[in-house]
């Protein structure tokens, strides 16, 4: 672990006229907000950077070229001043006005900001800990189109991303150090260490409260530690530390002391806190401390007088043009949520950069005869579309030489090399965490969930890629294909065995493509890799190598949209609305009824064909909706709430619902029959609709 060592005079690196005005920005804008326009009710949510301005405000100056990237958290805003944010911008966007960012969507301080010379910001959220994952991806992929696409000017190119104590003691932190460091990533951790995570000290997040002296021993991760508030000891820690990780020597981590001069909140009043600590905290305020450096070597006290009252104006006036902005139209809300054509994000996935695939077509042109199984369709899909697009790339557990533990991906790495088919290690939110940063970096992420359960840790992050369109007012978006298979196979049980669908149905953002065949499989899948909106592809267990699930290979081309459901069975008297696994047991029953029911599978989830239901319950009058998910709160009821909303006139009997009881899969394949839906039940189920 390095100290600094002690300069005799400012760092020549930096411009230090430049560094003061941000960090005077900072505390003017942050002190107006905390006496004035929060008691007011103006700024209805307040985070404070009081005390964290100096490193921030000299790491930007070094994030110059054209793919570096900063990762950032609520008290980042010097940062983002230094990194060319406005400050009516600042303004506009903790008083939730359509000049911010997220045009008023987001928290003021949840920043996002494509290059304005300086680093690319990523997208933030609000959970603590999650911007690391998503910067290990971003490095990533820095070495990836060095390496795999040939781009030799990224080289030297890097990630920071900030945290505070607090959320060194996340799952995403120490997903993405072990990411950065077994990878040997170029991304550098900033650790501003307050002593405080809200009322919680550091002691109880880290043990010795120092995370810096904690991993002075960790493999391939050189360390700094030092004091943020002392410019001369920042500046060379800042420069010693962004010079080695552009280096290529391996990543960093950086602790600065700092402390914390407000409360964690608008809301916190630091009771908890002693006037003693108080007192010792303005101490090392590094304002105090800039004005020491600065006067009279670099500027006389008239000249560092006039700047403070300048920068004073200047957030002022900031402060009125922002307020005097209109409030976010209504109208407007539900925009983003989907991408537009019309409207390509400026950072994220092909459109981001540029890049245009072929669009294919719905027409199957099978090359041979032969069926073959949903694993050997999905696995030739990923194999034409690795060929097809160099951007595209897949991982996850066991993915690499195994093939995945249902052998979807045999081979690929051995055909494509382990730069695009690689193992990852065991986290699950630093799987879909790596995947989103990728995509923002202009890749095709294809990461695997080996099964539906495990998607559980990575919840905050899936959640996160769904709305990041549409957080960001459309300027990131991060278009994903996660592959998770999952539903019971020969047989259950709770932990692999799990379909919960309506879990990513409720997540806005996320299309969800449910196939039950091969066929739908490429067609669907292909879509997915060549869209530009975050997919969730579920590959039903029990459907990967069945019998009934084998179709002919459709061609290389072959591509189905989402939304456009599948009529298996024209019928007139009932409709029977399923997907998945589903399909194949309702087609079984229905070769026992002998009346005409017209059968659909949705074949996507989100969206689901909406029209084409409503249309074959308008002609037949009837409807039943099958599916393996438990009934309570499952995608059936929304179906059903539509038909109820948009057909109820047309009905001659209920809407009928056959689900699985709100208890998981078991284990026994004798209690399994008395969860999933089975071929009798359905066939039971359809005889009673059509009787009444």
């Amino acid at each position: 672990m390095s100290k600094a060592s002690e300069p005799t005079k400012l760092h020549p690196a930096f411009d230090w006229h430049e560094a003061t005005r941000h960090a005077l920005a900072s505390r003017f804008m942050d002190e107006m907000e905390e006496k004035e326009l929060t008691p007011q009710g103006v700024v209805t949510y307040q985070f404070s950077a009081r005390g964290h301005e100096l490193g921030q405000v000299l790491i930007a100056q070094l994030l110059t070229r054209p793919f570096d990237a900063a990762s950032v958290y609520y008290r980042s805003r010097p940062f983002m001043f230094a990194s060319g944010l406005t400050l009516e911008e600042a303004f506009a966007s903790d008083m939730a006005r359509p000049g911010s960012l997220s045009g008023g969507r987001d928290v003021g301080v949840v920043f996002n900001m494509p290059t304005r010379g300086r680093a690319t910001v990523l997208p933030m959220a609000g959970d603590v800990g999650s911007q690391f994952t998503p910067a290990a991806g971003w490095a990533q992929a820095l070495r990836y189109r060095v390496t795999e696409l040939g781009q030799t000017d990224l080289d030297g190119s890097i990630c920071v991303v900030f945290g505070g104590d607090g959320a060194v003691a996340s799952n995403g932190f120490w997903s993405a150090l072990t990411m950065a460091t077994t990878l040997q990533l170029p991304l550098l951790f900033v650790v501003e260490d307050n002593g405080y995570a809200i009322s919680v000290k550091s002691p109880l997040q880290t043990p010795g409260a120092n995370i810096a002296a904690n991993l002075a021993s960790w493999q391939n991760l050189q360390v700094w530690d030092g004091d943020g508030t002392k410019p001369e000891e920042t500046a060379v820690l800042v420069e010693t530390a962004v010079n080695h990780v552009r280096s290529g020597a391996g990543p960093g981590l950086l602790r600065l002391t700092v402390p914390r001069l407000s409360g964690h909140s608008s809301v916190d009043t630091q009771a908890y806190k002693s006037k003693e600590e108080l007192d010792a905290e303005w101490e090392r305020d590094p304002i105090v401390a800039l004005n020491r450096c600065l006067v009279p070597d670099v500027m006389s006290k008239a000249e560092w007088h006039d700047l403070v009252m300048q920068v004073m104006q200047e957030v002022s006036a900031a402060r009125h043009a922002a307020q005097a902005q209109p409030v976010p139209d209504v109208a407007t809300v539900a925009r983003h949520v989907w991408a537009r054509p019309e409207e390509p994000q400026q950072v994220g996935g092909l459109v981001g950069e540029g890049v245009h695939l072929p669009t294919g077509n719905s027409v199957p042109h099978a090359p041979e005869p032969r069926r073959i199984n949903m694993i050997e369709a999905i696995r030739r899909t990923l194999a034409v579309e690795l060929e097809t697009n160099p951007r595209c790339l897949v991982f996850g557990e066991d993915v690499g030489v195994k093939g995945g533990v249902h052998a979807a991906t045999l081979g690929l790495q051995t055909q494509f090399g382990n730069g695009r088919v690689f193992d990852t290690s065991l986290n699950e939110e630093g799987i879909i965490g790596r995947a989103v940063g990728m995509a923002m970096a202009g890749l095709v992420p294809v990461p695997e969930i080996q099964f539906r359960k495990y998607a559980d840790p990575a919840t905050e992050q899936l959640n996160n890629c769904g709305t990041l369109r549409w957080r960001t007012n459309n300027h990131f978006a991060a278009p994903i294909v996660v592959r998770i298979p999952g539903g019971y196979r020969k047989i259950g049980d709770p932990w692999h065995s799990v379909t919960s669908e309506i879990a990513f149905a409720h997540q806005p953002g996320w299309l969800l493509a449910f196939p039950s065949n091969a066929e739908d499989a490429v067609g669907l899948l292909r879509t997915a890799l060549r869209g530009n909106d975050p997919v969730i592809f579920f590959e039903h267990r029990a459907m990967l190598d069945a019998g009934w699930a084998r179709r002919p290979y459709p061609g290389d081309e072959f591509m189905l949209p989402f939304g456009k459901a599948k009529i298996l069975h024209p019928g007139s008297d009932l409709t029977l609305v399923t997907w998945g696994a589903m399909v194949e047991r309702c087609e079984l029953a229905l070769q026992e009824v002998s009346t005409s029911v017209e059968l659909i599978d949705l074949r996507t989830i989100i969206p689901w064909d909406k029209e084409a239901v409503l249309a074959s319950v308008r002609k037949t009058s009837k409807c039943l909706i099958v599916h393996e998910d438990i009934g309570v709160g499952g995608f059936g009821a929304e179906i059903a709430a539509t038909i109820a909303d948009e057909a109820f006139l047309d009905l001659d009997g209920p809407i009928l619902r056959l689900t699985a009881p709100s208890v998981p899969v078991p284990f026994s394949t004798d209690l399994m029959e008395g969860v999933v839906p089975t071929v009798a039940q359905i066939q039971t189920k359809v005889e009673e609709l059509l009787a009444f």
